[in-house]
């Protein structure tokens, strides 16, 4: 068999060989290494060399790393693309005020277009009445009575009637007027003058109780005025006792027809305020009540005596509007004629200057008004928003500058980060705190 190569092979030691040479190696020293100088190293390589050594180190970690990157902005703009579906801004305006302390004196004009205060007047009618039972018995003898209106369709000129003028009723019954009269002449138109008077029978009792009556003026019997001058009752003559009859006392009575006018100016003062149309105001003191009419009526035989009061109630209605600003043009030196209104002007106090009793004929009055109160700014909301859209916050202040009605204002909006008013007017919404 062949030997193999290696197995031929002696392995030789170096050093042994060296040593048999006679020659010893030579530590090598450190210090005698040559190294290659090296360059000192500027901050741009250095920072390069640490983001390479990054990168090289986290190779593994790019995949994970771009994921989250990716999700993060994501996100992100999600959020901020959400944020314009569901922006909002809302603002808080105060108007301004003025406090005043009124007592001033006013004048209005029925129904004017001119005047720089107009009023309506409502007139409302009715009547209230109450049943007593009479305690005790007396010798009475009461004549009738009611009220006549007195007609002159003679002729333009006025007529004088005494006190005690004889009227002779449709049912053959004489009366007398309660004072002297003047009857208006007869109107371009031809409508009769007319005026009203209390009248009363000529004799006590029963009998000259009666419905509404027609009559004349006995006095011009015969002559060409009789058919021209009339009258006609207003209701019905009452009141007529003769005899020992069950009777009230006179306190009752009186304390009885107090309380029916106060019941029955309760009632149509209610009805006037259903009546008052928009944009008027009826003080609570401009409303007045006159009593036409107030019968105590008793059977002859019965201890239940019928007491009844008729009357009339003038309420004086002012347009809301013209009287603030009058109010206001008075009370402001700056007032500019924007809209206003007054806080509570139902509770100012009113009084009628004129010493008449108003009647269905009044054309004009005079009144004061006084009391603390606030003029108030409206403010247009409206206006507001429209100004608003699109605008930066930033330009809030510069916006109410045109706006001299508000005394402040706060702007907020949503979300948090939002710099700019929403550019629909759905998004805004403006509040108003008025004082209460």
């Amino acid at each position: 068999m062949a030997k193999k190569i290696f197995e031929d092979m002696v392995k030789i030691k170096r050093a042994n060989k060296l040593a048999s040479e006679g020659k010893v190696a030579e530590p090598v020293h450190p210090k005698e290494i040559i190294q290659p100088k090296k360059q000192p190293q500027t901050f741009s390589q250095i920072e390069n060399e640490i983001v390479h050594q990054g990168l090289e180190g986290n190779d593994a970690d790019k995949p994970r790393n771009l994921i989250w990157f990716v999700a993060l902005g994501s996100i992100i703009f999600f959020l901020f693309a959400l944020s314009f579906f569901f922006t909002r801004a809302k603002i808080t305006v105060i108007p301004l005020s003025k406090d005043i302390v009124l007592a001033e004196d006013f004048s209005a004009v029925l129904d004017s277009t001119t005047a720089p205060l107009p009023f309506d007047l409502v007139v409302i009618s009715g009547e209230e009445s109450k049943n007593i039972e009479a305690q005790e018995k007396k010798d009475v003898a009461v004549p009738a009575s009611g009220t006549v209106i007195i007609y002159n369709d003679y002729s333009s000129a006025s007529q004088t009637l005494d006190i005690n003028t004889r009227l002779e009723g449709s049912n053959g019954k004489i009366y007398k007027t309660e004072k002297r009269i003047v009857v208006p002449g007869r109107s371009g138109d031809g409508t009769p003058g007319s005026v009203e008077v209390g009248v009363y029978a000529t004799e006590p009792g029963e009998a000259y109780n009666s419905g509404p009556l027609d009559f004349k003026i006995f006095g011009f019997k015969g002559g060409p005025k009789y058919e021209k001058f009339y009258g006609r009752s207003k209701g019905e003559m009452t009141g007529g006792l003769l005899g020992n009859l069950p009777v009230i006392g006179e306190g009752d009575k009186e304390n009885t027809l107090a309380s029916l006018q106060s019941t029955l100016q309760t009632k149509l003062l209610q009805k006037a305020i259903d009546q008052i149309p928009p944009g008027f105001i009826l003080f609570k003191d401009a409303v007045f009540l006159n009593i036409d009419e107030e019968t105590v009526d008793q059977k002859e035989g019965s201890s239940t005596v019928s007491i009844k009061v008729r009357g009339t109630l003038y309420g004086f209605l002012l347009e809301e509007d013209k009287l603030t600003k009058l109010i206001a043009k008075n009370s402001i030196t700056e007032y500019d004629d924007s809209d206003v209104y007054i806080l509570n002007i139902k509770n100012l106090d009113f009084k009628l200057l004129d010493p008449a009793t108003p009647s269905k004929d009044v054309k004009s009055i005079n009144f004061n008004l006084s009391g603390k109160t606030k003029i108030i700014y409206r403010v247009d909301e409206q206006k507001i928003i429209v100004d608003m859209l699109g605008k930066k916050k930033k330009d809030f202040k510069q916006v109410l500058l045109e706006y001299s009605n508000i005394e402040s204002a706060d702007l907020s909006l949503k979300p948090f980060w939002r710099r700019t008013v929403p550019e629909k007017a759905k998004h805004v919404k403006v509040t108003t705190i008025y004082p209460e």
